[in-house]
Parts: C-alpha cells; structure tokens; sequence
C-alpha cells in the first residue's frame, strides 16, 4: 500500500484526472435527452417529450452533483468520500423521492416518460462510463 502522501503528491500531479470523464458522459446525456425528447414527443406529445428529456437531465445531474462532490472530497483527503458520498446519495434519493411523489400527486400526463428517461438515463451514463473507463482511461494509465 502506498503512502498516504504519495498518492496526493501523483494527484496533484495531475489534478483533471478525477473530472476527465465528465464531457464525454454529458455530451452523451445531451444527446440521449434529444432522442428521449424526440421519442416521448412521438408517443406521448409535448408532455411525454418534456418527461423523457427531464428524467434524463434529471439523471445527469444528480451523477454530475456527485462527480464533482467526490472529485472535491477525494482532492481534500481520501478519507472524505465515503461520509461525503453516503451524505449526497441520501440528499439526492430524498430529493428524488420528493420529487417523483410531488409528480406523480399531480396527475401529469409525463411521469411515465420521465421514469424512462430516468432509467435510461442511468443506463446510458453507466456503459458511457464503463467504457471511458475501459477504453479512454485505460490507454492512459497504460501509456
């Protein structure tokens, strides 16, 4: 196991590294969005493309929210992203919470779209992200 200083001194060395990934996750976020805009659109008109494109920014952020608050806590000290992390995932699971009840209470027409575009949303930030990781990122701490 390497020192505690070593890894903030190779850290510092390089201080994009934690945030590299982020333009490429959120271009593919925007684009998702246009589609799900596009597709709920077709099937569900305005409301079902407003749904789609909100779930999927709604997806983004929150991932980008905790990109950017662990990239902050792990360049302040490595102990910090676990309570850090724990704390954001209960803040945005709450907040996400609220907000689905609140929707789903008005009886709008876009929820449905808006779970979709949650859920793929997810599903496209997390294969974008893997294969960054298995592809972009690897070649780089290979090289």
């Amino acid at each position: 196991m390497a020192e505690p200083g070593t890894r903030a001194a190779e850290a510092a060395a390089d201080r994009g590294w934690r945030l590299r990934h982020l333009p490429v996750l959120l271009v593919a976020s925007v684009l998702l969005a246009a589609l799900a805009a596009v597709v709920g659109g077709v099937t569900r008109g305005p409301a079902g493309a407003l749904g789609a494109a909100a779930g999927v920014a709604l997806t983004a952020a929150s991932y980008t929210l905790t990109t950017v608050v662990l990239a902050w806590a792990d360049a302040r000290d490595p102990q910090l992203v676990l309570p850090f992390g724990v704390g954001v995932y209960v803040a945005k699971m709450s907040l996400l919470g609220a907000v689905m009840v609140l929707v789903a209470s008005t009886g709008w027409s876009g929820l449905i779209p808006l779970c979709l575009g949650i859920a793929a949303g997810v599903v496209v930030w997390t294969g974008v992200h893997v294969w960054w990781l298995s592809t972009v990122h690897a070649r780089r701490v290979h090289s």
